[in-house]
This record gives structure tokens, sequence and C-alpha cells, in this order.
């Protein structure tokens, strides 16, 4: 939840290198200010390291506090999607309302600075020192060198305008080179510092006992899909998400949510990880946002074949986007809902995520996902498409 920014201020070229006389300042972000489990703030620590470096590279350091912003424009979001049986994505909202929103606007009014730079895995079509600055042609969002930290997933919402004013100094770098160049540059203190994975503002806390903090209980029971019997009881739809493991007993296999109903509060699960309810060809999604602008493809041939992925490990599945609309794309090719085809069916397709989509190097924009379509299991009840095919196969008339 708190990150550590640096704005550079020059008129002429851009570098984000203090050898090169660009100025430099550090600023701080905290966006949330509550104690973890064991009464400890991670911000704090983190605030320190970050004084700490622009102290060894003799820069100004300055902290700005978020923490109301984020709550409304970020973790309000997040409470009300769950509330509704969605599974949201606070991150990527975070550096859509807030890190490349309000911060931006701070780093230009309060310290003049002309772009601010991060540190995202994620490279801009502008180039590293905004070489390739052109406002009539428009920035483009790239995957980064090190394609395993690429960080373009969390950054899938970002403002045009925010990105034209963004540089990512270790978009070309590794992992392993930046902790070398922290190291050589005396900050060993950081250097080996732990990657932050997860939701940061949960801690080491399960995270059925964090939300419970803030959205009320509501108790309900576990079905089994198949034999449509009660298996268990729940504390609440939103402690659970598609694909997660319910700790069930005593059953052969473990079971696993594959459907969320809000109206009944019933939670449908199936027995085994690769059951074929978990697993779906084709989701709907809203409006897709466009970083730069949409494909050209859309407006010639109406759909757009391209790549796509809904956890940011997850390797980049082929998809065709079409309208889910009235209107042809040519018409519309912003305002309808999408439907996404699949090459293969993917597990656990999760309402409330985002589909993020790619094509080549360019990191196009997201759709937040509204519902999979039909399942694998589905789409075969009783074996009925097996039946079909191999009647099709022993009479091809």
């Amino acid at each position: 939840m708190d990150d550590f920014f640096m704005h550079y201020r020059n008129l002429s070229k851009f570098k984000p290198l203090l050898s090169q006389g660009y100025e430099v300042t550090g600023v701080f972000m905290r966006n949330w200010d509550e104690k973890d489990e064991k009464g400890h703030c991670t911000g704090d620590a983190d605030a320190e390291d970050a004084e700490w470096v622009c102290r060894k590279l003799d820069i100004p350091f300055h902290e700005v506090n978020f923490v109301k912003e984020y709550w409304n424009d970020v973790f309000m979001y997040l409470l009300e999607e769950y509330k509704a049986g969605f599974t949201p994505n606070p991150d990527i909202m975070c550096n859509k309302r807030v890190k490349f929103s309000t911060f931006l606007k701070y780093a230009q009014e309060n310290h003049n600075a002309e772009v601010i730079a991060t540190g995202h895995y994620a490279r801009s079509s502008f180039g590293e020192d905004l070489e390739n600055y052109d406002v009539r042609k428009g920035a483009r969002l790239l995957q980064s060198f090190d394609r395993i930290k690429d960080q373009t997933f969390f950054l899938s919402q970002i403002p045009q305008q925010s990105l034209q004013h963004t540089i990512f100094p270790i978009g070309e770098c590794s992992k392993y080179l930046v902790r070398k160049i922290a190291d050589t540059a005396s900050l060993s203190r950081v250097a080996e510092k732990r990657d932050s994975t997860g939701i940061c503002f949960i801690g080491t806390r399960k995270f059925q006992e964090f939300i419970t903090e803030y959205i009320e209980n509501k108790p309900g029971n576990f079905i089994d899909l198949e034999t449509q019997q009660v298996v268990g009881t729940h504390q609440g739809i939103h402690q659970w998400t598609v694909g997660q493991r319910c700790k069930l007993s005593p059953f052969p296999l473990p079971y696993y949510v594959c459907e969320k109903h809000v109206e009944s509060n019933n939670i449908f699960v199936v027995s085994g990880t690769d059951h074929p309810a978990l697993f779906t060809s084709i989701f709907f999604t809203e409006p897709v946002f466009w970083i730069h602008s949409p494909p050209p493809q859309l407006y010639s041939q109406g759909q757009l074949e391209c790549h796509f992925r809904f956890q940011n490990t997850a390797p980049l599945t082929p998809c065709v986007i079409t309208s889910d609309g009235s209107n042809p794309w040519h018409l519309s090719p912003t305002q309808n809902n999408m439907v996404v085809s699949l090459a293969k069916p993917l597990r656990a397709i999760t309402p409330g995520q985002f589909a993020v989509f790619y094509l080549g190097e360019e990191c196009l924009g997201s759709a937040r996902i509204l519902r999979p379509g039909p399942s694998s299991y589905t789409l075969n009840v009783n074996n009925c498409r097996d039946i079909i095919q191999g009647k099709k196969l022993m009479d091809p008339k």
C-alpha cells in the first residue's frame, strides 16, 4: 500500500540518473495506516527505507498521505465488489485511481514535476528517456524485458495522459540486474528486500479473517453441483472466490468453488480441482478500457485476435474479442460489453477480475469480467456431447 516514487524535472531530456544532472525528488506515498495483526504498521518500515535511500543518494525526501483517497476510491470499491459476489483486483484500481491520478497531480502541483518514475516492470513507447515523446501519437504501454516480473497487468487501466508523463527506469532490466545495481550503489539495505506479494494491507492474516472485519457474515450452504445436496456451510460468499478449495470433510476428493449465487447466498462446489465445471472457453466483460485506442482490426473486421490473461502470473492465452451488443463494432467499438472466446478452456474465470489484453509487446488495456460462459461440464451434461460426437463418427451423413 505504500510506494516510493521519484519524479524528474528537466526541460530538454529525461534520464533517470543522478549522474546526468537531473533534479530528482523522492516521494513516499502512504495509502494505508492501520496496523497488522501483530500491531505493526508495515508502512512505517517502508517509509524509513525510502528516507534512508534518499539520504544515501543525497536527494530530497517527502512523504504524502493518501489514506483517505485510497479508502474512498479503492477500498470501498473492494468492499462493494465482495458484497455483490465479485472478486475485485484492488491493485489495478489503486494504480488507476491513486498512483497515476491523485499522486501524479500532487507531483505536478507540489513539486513542479514533469514526469514521475516508478519501479514497475514495464515500458512505454515513448522510451526510457521519453526520447520518442510525441503527444500526437500517444503513448503505448509495453511489456518489460523481464517477462516473469512484468507488471503491465496491474497497469492495464492506466490513463493515457498519465502514461504520457511516466517513465519506467527498470523496464529494460531483469530483477537480478536491478538488485545488482542497488547493491553496487551501496543500497544493500534494500537491495535484497523481499518482493511484496498478495494484497499488502492484509499482511499474513487469512483473507477470511481480514474481510470479516469490514463485511458482516451471512451464513449459507455449500451445495454439490452434481447431486444438489448440501455438503457444508459457510459464513458468507464474500469470503470465497471461484476455484478456491473448500475444507469440507469427509469426502473422497476436496471440493472447489464453481459458482456463487448472491440471491440465495449459496455456493456451488464440485469435487476435484480439474472438474469440468471449473473450465470455460468463453466469458463476458464490460467494455474494454483501451490505454491508447481500439486496434484498427476492430473497425475493419469487427473482432480482434489477441492474447489475454486474468492473473498476473498466468501465461498469455490466445483469444478473440467480439461485441456483445446490438451495435456492430464499427459503430460502437468502445461502448459495448464484450464476448471473449478462448483458444482452449481455462480454469476459474472469475467475475470481478480483469481480463487484460495484449497484442505483441503492447498491453492494450483491460475489461472487468462480468461472468463466465457455459462450463465444459454444462456443455456435456450426461455426456450428451460425447454421445452426439460418437453418433457422427458412426454415421457421417
